[in-house]
């Protein structure tokens, strides 16, 4: 029986299996209009076919919204002022793309007059915490429809007997009916989930990756390359200027062609469960390398410091689906302040899997004083026996304390 309490509802919607069943279903279980919405940032895929499948269903209004410049410039590049790392591994190349998606359904849904909004992300995963923490955010009364908690559709097989059964399109079914790998892409990154990646033992295939040659294929003479940055941001690679989205593709292109950016990690996941996963993230590591160079030459040792003990809380942040909430908010201004010096090139050579950073340089903000650095004749500009009282002072709690056996 149809569920008669929405009457229209705004949908993430990719055209593929998941998303195509869960429009055909909303028609039918909440007997409501359904307004599809795909976001391209970046994926590399065609997303026109997206229209021609939601006309087929009889979707009267559809966005499809090219949002690559203000995902890189707006999410992907203040994440990247923070140098965030989620356990130390992940890049968070899905984790930031969410609150820009949820970001869109609201404005979708607020400009259409849709009573509710929905998405794919199934009831295991983060991405159904990430979209829906958004969106409370941004609209707090908003009706969220979560198809994967509500239905007995629970498997690929249901799925497909479901679009049989109601002549949906269906593509990328795999050779015997075996399921593909989860996969997810976007200008940062593609992942990788399912199939033989459910054991953590096993190597993943040599066919999986797409983005990135294999190390050992990669060409035997290192490339060079130059990132100018400005406030923190890229803005150059060897002094030709590019737009943040740009830049990121150029980075992919230039890092996929060295073997860059490959990572296998088992991680943990907001809703409890450890899951693998792997990712190609070729562009974003070249950028991390660079951009901690350039904050190595030009940020104060303490405030330095400082920002490398708030990642981790940072990253947890994004992980976690927590962009819209007044702590990430409080700590991307802190870090933002710092970035205003965080200008200059980093030169780094890229060989077979490797980014390595060799020369820094920045003509204003620079901290590094040579006359203070080196280990030849410094003219004055360091009293070695200031040292010495230094020391004294420092060791003076350690004196205390071993004198009464502590140690």
């Amino acid at each position: 029986m149809a569920q008669t309490n929405v009457n229209k509802v705004v949908l993430a919607y990719s055209g593929g299996l998941d998303t195509s069943v869960i429009l055909k279903w909303l028609q039918e279980e909440y007997g409501c209009e359904v307004v599809t919405f795909t976001a391209d940032i970046g994926q590399g895929e065609e997303l026109e076919p997206a229209r021609t499948k939601a006309m087929a269903a009889g979707v009267r209004e559809i966005f499809i919204d090219d949002l690559r410049e203000e995902f890189v410039r707006d999410f992907v590049y203040p994440m990247f002022r923070a140098n965030a790392l989620y356990e130390g591994e992940y890049l968070l190349g899905t984790s930031i793309a969410r609150p820009l998606i949820s970001k869109r359904l609201v404005e979708i849904a607020n400009a259409t007059g849709a009573d509710a909004i929905a998405h794919g992300a199934t009831g295991k995963g983060n991405d159904q915490v990430r979209f829906e923490l958004g969106a409370y955010a941004l609209k707090p009364d908003v009706r969220i429809i979560a198809p994967w908690r509500e239905w007995d559709l629970l498997s690929r097989e249901k799925l497909l007997d479901y679009a049989k059964t109601h002549d949906i399109p269906v593509e990328m079914q795999r050779e015997g009916g075996k399921s593909p790998y989860s996969m997810d892409a976007n200008l940062l990154h593609i992942s990788y989930e399912g199939d033989e990646l459910e054991d953590p033992w096993t190597e993943p295939s040599a066919n999986m990756w797409r983005w990135t040659v294999a190390p050992e294929q990669a060409p035997d003479t290192p490339q060079v390359i130059t990132v100018r940055f400005a406030h923190g941001d890229a803005v150059a690679i060897d002094d030709q200027p590019l737009t943040p989205a740009e830049l990121l593709t150029e980075l992919n292109r230039i890092g996929g062609a060295h073997g860059i950016g490959r990572a296998d990690i088992v991680e943990n996941r907001s809703v409890g469960m450890k899951s693998r996963g792997c990712y190609e993230t070729p562009g974003g590591t070249i950028l991390l390398k660079a951009h901690r160079a350039m904050e190595s030459l030009t940020l104060d040792r303490e405030a330095a410091h400082l920002k490398d003990e708030l990642m981790p809380r940072y990253a947890s942040l994004v992980y976690n689906g927590y962009w819209f909430s007044p702590e990430r908010t409080m700590l991307q201004a802190a870090i933002d302040q710092t970035q205003s010096v965080v200008n200059g090139e980093v030169r780094l050579k890229l060989y077979k899997g490797n980014v390595m950073v060799v020369g820094r340089q920045s003509a204003t903000d620079s901290l590094f004083d040579s006359r203070i650095a080196t280990f030849e004749d410094d003219a004055g500009a360091y009293d070695q026996a200031d040292a010495t009282g230094f020391i004294r002072l420092n060791a003076l709690r350690l004196r205390v304390a071993g004198r009464k056996g502590r140690f």
